[in-house]
């Protein structure tokens, strides 16, 4: 998926560059900075279409009595060139490192750097060398190292920059693009029981809803979560915190939670029992608006999904909110998460369609089909409230929804002998429902502490499945003292229980044996902004992250590592490939 990423980047900056050559300052802008009182980092920022050649670098500074050593490049990409053959090239953007190995003076030394590169432009022509000045100050060696490196550098400040040199057209169509792919992660899950219960509850009088009207509700679904998307991300951007970690909280998602609820028991034909008549006109009507009878009313649930259900950050995200915190362009970082909203919701639009289409007539049938999307309802609202509850009591939930199904499936009653093939495929179902629900049960009664794999108290599995040390910091003061006094490489990651991707790194990345093996060395340290107190906000806000999950790493001097970070869900072999980037 990154590499995908990646093209798409390319692709819509090359496209979105002029045809007429850019003057070589304008092609490769270099930039420098002290990353302390001994280190420089050069940065090359590099047009669209245009490449610098790895080998082609120099480097030089005055006033005299300072002596660079020799510059530290990441590997390039490889290149079969015209003019010198078989070369390693940079596109986009480079670091480089310039280590300070003499200076003839303690405190802040002003400098005169002279960058010397040479390269290319995709169309043919090449650049003869180019020099840059470039001034900065060198700090005192004793003074503290520098704990941030600039936004821009990792994955998710390429995307900031694509929206910086696209278009309007390129920018949203890449960004619906993006979405598609991000559409395939975790993020959309949830949702789809959501609409599905929806489109389902549309039905009137035990008729199945149209085909019409269930893509009806299907886009007014979409179109509210893309509207509230953008508009939670505009002011993400511009507030520097995320909207929807604020409402992760116990009564935000408990009334959601309670929503879900209130809608699989309509769905139960509980609403029929004899209330009293104010009452039961009132639930009727919420529960006529909120099973499909009203597209503003989907519209206003696809919004609350957006900012509840699906609190992800992903990199094209963490690009989008980048651009917007740091240029204040609203209406184009506005339309890029629009359009990456409904990226999202193709499937979401294919499966609220199809459950309209799919749905059978009217009959028997559409009762048992509404029991059925009462218990997803049930299920989605034992998700939301997951993270407020401990995981024995998720258990236990997650084991009655599975065997209460089961006996209504009749998987411990006896089928007559001229059953039909329907009913015997039904019974199949319940005794695999019985099953799990058994196992979920035994789980939680043994001390297992994750449903994905409840047999794991009963054998040796549980032992290989043991977290990473992580050591808890709570603001940014004893973020410092920690790095300081560590003498070792840093990693920091930021999580949150309600983060769906932080429980994924956690139970498939940290638990692989290689990456355990490869961070056995490091200090492992974990910002938990699940409360979104002030700390854990100046926390993020410090390193221009709008929320988890975000991977920070230092070196050993404490100054981080340079173009490395982990923005989102990354795989083990994603994930060990972002450690080899450090270098450490």
């Amino acid at each position: 998926m990154r590499a995908v990423f990646l093209c798409l980047l390319w692709a819509a900056s090359a496209l979105a560059g002029g045809a007429e050559l850019l003057r070589p300052e304008e092609a490769f802008k270099a930039s420098a900075r002290a990353l302390d009182g001994q280190t420089i980092e050069v940065r090359f920022e590099i047009a669209g279409g245009y490449y610098l050649y790895r080998d082609k670098f120099r480097f030089s500074v005055e006033p005299e009595g300072v002596r660079l050593g020799p510059a530290v490049l990441p590997k390039g990409r490889e290149k079969m060139d015209e003019t010198f053959g078989k070369v390693e090239v940079f596109y986009r953007e480079v670091a480089i490192r310039l280590p300070v190995e003499e200076r003839n003076a303690s405190g802040v030394l002003p400098l005169t750097l002279q960058a010397t590169s040479q390269g290319c432009a995709d169309a043919g022509v090449c650049y003869p060398p180019h020099k840059q000045a470039i001034r900065l100050e060198l700090p005192d060696p004793s003074a503290a190292p520098a704990a941030v490196a600039p936004a821009g550098s990792d994955e998710s400040g390429r995307i900031a920059r694509l929206l910086a040199d696209a278009t309007l057209g390129w920018a949203a169509l890449s960004f619906f693009g993006f979405g598609l792919l991000l559409s395939l992660t975790p993020c959309t899950f949830p949702m789809l029981p959501i609409l599905s219960g929806i489109v389902v509850g549309a039905g009137r009088h035990g008729r199945p809803v149209s085909r019409l009207r269930a893509c009806a509700l299907s886009l007014a679904y979409v179109s509210g979560m893309a509207v509230v998307y953008a508009a939670a991300g505009v002011a993400a951007g511009l507030s520097g915190t995320m909207i929807s970690g604020a409402l992760q909280n116990a009564w935000v998602l408990g009334a959601f939670a309670l929503v879900f609820v209130v809608l699989a028991l309509s769905m139960f034909g509980l609403f029929e029992l004899q209330l009293p008549s104010f009452l039961q006109s009132r639930a009727s009507e919420g529960a006529s608006r909120l099973r499909g009878g009203s597209l503003p009313g989907v519209a206003v649930m696809g919004g609350l999904s957006a900012l509840i259900v699906g609190p992800c950050v992903a990199a094209p995200l963490a690009g989008a909110l980048l651009y917007i915190g740091s240029t204040g362009d609203a209406l184009l970082g506005g339309l890029a998460l629009f359009c990456m909203a409904l990226g999202m919701g193709v499937p979401l639009l294919a499966v609220g369609v199809s459950a309209g289409a799919l749905l059978p007539k009217a009959g028997p049938w559409m009762v048992a089909v509404n029991r059925v999307f009462g218990v997803v309802l049930l299920a989605s609202a034992v998700w939301i409230v997951a993270p407020l509850v401990p995981v024995a009591v998720q258990m236990l939930a997650w084991a009655l929804l599975l065997i209460v199904p089961a006996i209504f499936l009749r998987a411990l009653d006896p089928l007559p002998p001229q059953a039909r093939g329907w009913q015997r495929f039904g019974k199949a179902i319940g005794v695999v429902l019985l099953l799990l629900g058994a196992a979920m049960l035994a789980g939680a009664l043994a001390g297992a502490r994750d449903p994905l794999r409840p047999l794991a108290a009963f054998g040796q599995a549980g032992a290989e499945a043991r977290p990473l040390p992580f050591e808890r910091v709570r603001s940014p003061a004893e973020l410092d003292a920690r790095i300081a006094a560590a003498g070792r490489p840093v990693m920091l990651d930021f999580y949150a229980d309600w983060c769906v991707s932080c429980k994924e790194m956690e139970r498939y990345t940290f638990t692989d044996p290689r990456v355990r093996a490869k961070l056995s060395g490091w200090l492992l340290l974990q910002a938990d902004v699940t409360a979104d107190a002030p700390d854990d906000r100046a926390l993020l806000a410090r390193f221009k992250l709008f929320g988890p999950p975000g991977i920070i790493f230092f070196d050993p001097a404490g100054r981080e590592v340079a173009g490395v970070r982990v923005v989102g869900y990354q795989a083990a072999d994603e994930f060990l490939s972002s450690l080899a980037a450090t270098g450490l």
